[in-house]
């Protein structure tokens, strides 16, 4: 075998062993795994911690599409396009909040029942009948609310005492 092969294995295995933890050489930026989480692989966004503040937010808020009707949603129940549902990433499953278009002033109740949107900018996804209340026309399909958290539940434990989101 060639000496520079040899040398080359010789380091892939001391590497692999964790003999050598920072080997500085091309062989090292080829074979170190990068430092990913399961989301970024999966093409979405990291997960963002839960606000349980109650502090309100200004933002974007989305429409969801009417081809999620009937799907399953994070807290387990339908998709329904006439209710007053929504979906936060940072907000708890059950968070009932206020939300309120900044253009047209008006606003509307939701509960927090699915999680997204996964669109960057955004904060919040309303169902169609939400969006129509205060004034989302299905050409504009975003606009500018303010989300006011009216009631945060309490965070569920288990017997261990840790915190969990309600089962999907």
């Amino acid at each position: 075998m060639l000496p520079h092969v040899v040398a080359r294995r010789v380091r892939l295995l001391l590497l692999s062993s964790g003999f050598i933890g920072a080997l500085a050489s091309p062989i090292s930026a080829l074979t170190a795994e990068p430092a990913h989480d399961d989301s970024a692989r999966a093409g979405k966004a990291p997960a963002a911690a839960l606000d349980r503040s109650g502090r309100k937010r200004v933002g974007t808020a989305s429409v969801y599409s009417h081809r999620f009707a009937g799907r399953k949603m994070a807290d387990g129940t339908r998709m329904d396009p006439h209710d007053d549902n929504a979906a936060s990433k940072t907000l708890p499953l059950g968070t009932e909040a206020k939300v309120t278009n900044l253009k047209t002033g008006k606003s509307a109740t939701v509960t927090i029942q699915d999680r997204g949107p996964y669109v960057k900018g955004r904060i919040v996804d309303l169902s169609p009948a939400t969006a129509d209340k205060i004034g989302i026309t299905p050409t504009e399909g975003v606009a500018k609310v303010e989300v006011a958290p009216l009631v945060v539940p309490a965070p569920e434990t288990t017997r261990s005492g840790a915190r969990q989101e309600p089962q999907r």
